[in-house]
């Protein structure tokens, strides 16, 4: 029985992480495309709605209830008691009308050392149709991911932070059903971060008063994810690489802006290049289920020997390494601490995905409440998958923590 659960994952997986134009090839051989896809892609997609008018960088934007997805060491250092934040995504709207994404936060501030938060993403398909071969419908399901995470900050100085965080993801994207004779379940997985941020007061030209900060974040490494009954085969969930700068420069009282880049790769394996024969085939290894390499190495490795290989194991060499790495260039203004105007400019390798795009977006504070809004414009096509991509944050934060003197 073939339904669609193949469509579903594969056409999901390439339209979250790259533009599928001139896609042609996973093994690499083809007009030198290769690009690296992993199961719940779904953990990638920025989810809130000021670090989306800043073209998904946050690495070490300012603290705020949305960290975690970007630098959940920031909640050290964030400055007020507690508060959560709830953000809505209508995700791919170019092409289908019925794929969201909400996103749910909440952070505690224990004391000026410590704090803790919680978020719950929720990622829907809509609604998909399950045929059979011969087109007759199995029902129509709603195939849909999450993922809960919880963390711990700590500041081990006055300028510096730790975080640990642990997350549980699951994935149901065939609603139980047979797949070409294979019995699916829901993909089930579990995964760490462990970040770190800084950030300083330091004097700028004329005596500005500035701050310096720095974050790094490798997020979701965990076990591979399973949708079979029988476990044989296994994905890598997208374990990530983040690192970047930001410095702001408070202009006057009421000025301030800054400035910030977000670098990203994901380590997991490089597809390699096989080996192909006289029919353009793969050559099989006799006595086990893998094939002949050509260029690169074999991806079917655990996760954490994954990690490692996927800094050296492109089949392009030193270059193709270079190309995997993606940018994220943002700006923030703040007007008073009370309206905020955003941009920001991403850019990834043509080779390994070619999403290039432009972020605007706006925020607003006043006392307890924030909104905010992003909107992302694409540089490459017309009829980019990502084309009008709106979010949207609403945020509330309470009190101000007591100040207690951390040594230098």
């Amino acid at each position: 029985m073939k339904i669609r659960f193949l469509l579903i994952s594969g056409f999901i997986a390439l339209l979250l992480n790259l533009n599928a134009q001139n896609y042609n090839n996973l093994s690499g051989q083809d007009d030198g495309i290769n690009v690296i896809t992993t199961a719940v892609p779904f953990l990638t997609i920025g989810p809130d709605a000021r670090a989306g008018g800043m073209a998904d960088g946050g690495v070490a934007s300012t603290p705020d209830a949305n960290s975690m997805h970007w630098n959940p060491a920031k909640y050290a250092f964030i400055d007020q008691d507690f508060g959560f934040s709830l953000s809505y995504t209508p995700w791919l709207r170019n092409l289908v009308n019925d794929i969201n994404l909400a996103y749910l936060s909440g952070f505690y501030k224990i004391d000026d050392r410590q704090t803790i938060a919680f978020t719950l993403r929720y990622f829907t398909l809509g609604d998909i149709q399950f045929t059979d071969d011969q087109g007759t419908s199995l029902g129509t399901y709603k195939p849909n991911e999450f993922a809960f995470s919880g963390t711990y900050a700590r500041k081990l100085h006055q300028n510096l932070s730790l975080a640990v965080a642990g997350r549980f993801i699951y994935s149901n994207l065939t609603q139980g059903q047979t797949v070409q004779g294979v019995e699916t379940k829901p993909g089930i997985s579990v995964a760490a971060d462990i970040a770190l941020y800084w950030q300083k007061k330091v004097d700028w030209f004329d005596n500005m008063d500035a701050e310096f900060a720095w974050g790094l974040n490798i997020s979701n490494i965990g076990n591979k994810i399973s949708y079979s009954g029988s476990n044989i085969e296994t994905d890598f969930i997208p374990t990530n690489f983040r690192i970047g700068p930001r410095l702001t420069l408070e202009l006057d009282d009421y000025n301030k802006i800054s400035f910030q880049i977000d670098i990203n790769k994901l380590l997991v394996p490089t597809p390699p290049i096989y080996a192909l024969d006289s029919n353009n085939n793969r050559i099989p290894i006799p006595g086990t289920d893998k094939f002949e390499i050509a260029k690169g190495k074999d991806p079917d490795v655990p996760p954490l020997r994954g990690i490692m290989q996927s800094w050296y194991d492109a089949p392009g060499g030193f270059s193709e390494e270079l190309r995997e790495f993606s940018y994220s260039v943002g700006m923030e203004y703040w007007y008073n601490n009370l309206l905020a105007i955003r941009g920001g400019f991403f850019w990834e390798d043509k080779t390994k995905g070619n999403r290039k795009y432009f972020d605007l977006g706006v925020g607003l504070r006043y006392n307890t409440f924030g909104l905010d809004f992003s909107y992302l414009i694409p540089v490459v096509s017309q009829q980019h998958p990502l084309q009008n991509t709106l979010r949207f944050s609403l945020l509330f934060n309470f009190g101000n923590p007591v100040k207690t003197e951390i040594p230098d």
